[in-house]
């Protein structure tokens, strides 16, 4: 039985909209990029009406500053983009996890390097969405299969940037952000909304940067009555900066580790049929489509085929894939890159099962015919 409620025939970057106005969003700085810029048109038109602000800034640089700013006023804020602007942000997303100022950062992949292929599909951002920023850092990727779940993650973003006081990037790629699918718009009262937390204590001892007991910071909004310090600086507790080691590392333990011990709660993922594979797919965002797809067809064949479909790409899945490689052989990681987090398979399986790559770079998608070409030349 289908649930009763407003279903709506939905493009991917719309999707991401709709989510991001059931979450909360005020606020919008960008630079229009294709192949994310109807969420940046949507947004144009629909902030206003509801007394938010949408600005387009001069570039993908300025986009990511003006939405930290306004984050530290309390404003749920975002931008979205492809990876040359992704690029660009790079340095003030590790702004960002430092400050503990929490936002989302859309990216919908295209064909690169470079200005590479705007309006072509792929995967080539998995490694930069973690480790484009320098330095010891953590944050959270979430990764969406399909349209529905792009509207759902959308939200999921908003609340764990919330609640854990860091960027969360949504990663998706153009076929994901311009096909579409019919998606259930829920009731606001069946979403689950999370708000950041404040502080309740005097303001003479308010301590921005103590952690609470996740270990996130509880920033007051600017405005409030709260006074302190925000810095790119490593800093102490009051968030002013310092050189003392032992404050230093007691900062980089705990933005790491607010993520790092949370990772039962963060990391979400799909497996169908592997309890008696001999083979796994492992595959991602649109890329899991064509898995599935490629895996009924070999079970029908006879193969003893599963599927693994990571949904939170950082914190990485690494203790979920190393108890399925216990049980089978062989492990075909597909992505539209020419190897990415075929690298994360293989350290996390530890050599247990065999890991193969199908790889492609073309600008095309992965196709279920290619991926079952590539099982049968594994599975014998």
């Amino acid at each position: 039985m289908k649930k009763e409620g407003n279903y709506q025939l939905l493009q991917g970057n719309e999707a991401c909209v709709e989510g991001a106005f059931m979450a909360g969003v005020s606020f919008y700085a960008g630079y229009p990029i294709t192949p994310s810029t109807e969420i940046a048109e949507s947004l144009a038109l629909r902030l206003p009406l509801i007394g938010g602000k949408f600005i387009q800034m001069e570039d993908e640089i300025g986009s990511i500053a003006a939405m930290l700013g306004a984050s530290l006023t309390g404003a749920k804020s975002m931008t979205a983009t492809s990876g040359p602007g992704f690029s660009l942000m790079q340095e003030l997303i590790g702004f960002g996890c430092i400050t503990e100022i929490p936002c989302v950062i859309v990216n919908v992949q295209r064909l690169g390097p470079s200005t590479g292929g705007p309006t072509s599909p792929a995967q080539g951002d998995m490694m930069q969405a973690r480790w484009g920023t320098h330095g010891d850092h953590n944050l959270i990727v979430l990764c969406p299969t399909s349209i529905e779940e792009t509207f759902y993650f959308t939200i999921k973003a908003f609340n764990l940037s919330e609640e854990y006081m860091v960027p969360v990037i949504l990663l998706m790629d153009e076929i994901i952000g311009h096909m579409r699918e019919r998606v259930r718009i829920p009731a606001p009262e069946e979403v689950k909304i999370v708000n950041r937390k404040q502080p309740s204590g005097p303001p003479e001892e308010y301590l921005p940067y103590g952690g609470d007991e996740k270990g996130a910071a509880i920033l007051a909004n600017f405005g409030t009555g709260y006074r302190y310090h925000v810095t790119g600086l490593t800093h102490d507790e009051t968030g002013f900066p310092t050189n003392d080691p032992g404050k230093n590392g007691k900062l980089i333990r705990r933005l790491n580790d607010k993520i790092e011990k949370s990772r039962g709660n963060l990391i979400d993922f799909q497996k169908d049929n592997v309890e008696n594979a001999e083979a796994v797919i492992f595959a991602y965002g649109s890329t899991a489509r064509s898995a599935l797809r490629a895996a009924s067809e070999a079970r029908e064949k006879g193969m003893k085929v599963g599927t693994f479909i990571p949904k939170t790409i950082w914190p990485f899945p690494e203790e979920e894939l190393f108890k399925i490689s216990e049980k089978i052989k062989h492990i075909l990681v597909c992505e539209m890159n020419l190897g990415q987090l075929v690298y994360e398979v293989e350290r996390s399986v530890k050599g247990r099962s065999a890991v193969h790559l199908l790889s492609k770079a073309s600008g095309e998608l992965i196709t279920p015919k290619e991926i079952m070409k590539k099982l049968v030349e594994v599975y014998n």
